[in-house]
């Protein structure tokens, strides 16, 4: 059933507030409109699209810089950085990304994106992937956008080590996750988190 255009531009509020990256495609199916319909209520509401959102949620979130390597050698765009704790990134599949047969993404851009947002997320200088355990949940294709979101799970100032979960997404569906081992040159301030052993 569709809601009335009040009741409905009210939800369409609180869904952008909760989710900024999603998509006008992604809106319409959700409320059963058309995607120009929704384009009119982010109009009337004074909701810039998406890139425009893409670029508020970056500069009023992301105060502190990538320590461990430059940010345009991160693969993605950098959403959300807090650093030893989490970090966001965005990853539009383009042609360049894609097998040309088949315009499915190639694998090692999803674990390229993964990784070195698990390396961005590290407080330190020199922060090194010492292994990780990954799986492909599902193919990606040309022209959908993976966002990938990394959390610190367990850290360790004695051994130097990190261990990072980053889980990429396709909307709401899981597409790629893992959990990556990483050094650190540095010891952390504070206790250590979940020690880990070796």
């Amino acid at each position: 059933m569709k809601l009335p255009k009040r009741q409905r531009q009210q939800k369409l509020r609180e869904t952008i507030e909760e989710m900024p990256f999603i998509t006008d495609e992604t809106l319409a199916q959700q409320f059963r409109v058309s995607i120009q319909t929704i384009r009119l209520d982010r109009m009337e509401l004074s909701i810039p699209e998406l890139r425009e959102r893409i670029k508020s949620v970056a500069t009023d979130q992301w105060n502190e810089t990538v320590k461990a390597l430059p940010i345009d050698e991160v693969i993605g765009e950098v959403i959300d950085l807090e650093l030893d704790t989490r970090a966001i990134s965005i990853l539009d599949i383009s042609p360049e990304h894609v097998f040309s047969r088949n315009h499915i993404a190639r694998g090692h851009h999803l674990f390229a994106q993964a990784n070195s947002l698990a390396v961005a997320v590290i407080n330190d200088e020199l922060a090194l992937t010492m292994k990780a355990d990954i799986k492909f949940s599902r193919q990606v294709n040309q022209g959908e956008r993976v966002v990938a979101k990394a959390n610190v799970i367990k850290s360790s100032s004695k051994h130097r080590r990190t261990k990072v979960e980053v889980i990429s997404y396709v909307g709401n569906e899981v597409v790629f996750s893992g959990v990556f081992d990483m050094y650190r040159s540095n010891e952390q301030k504070g206790e250590d988190r979940n020690e880990i052993s070796d």
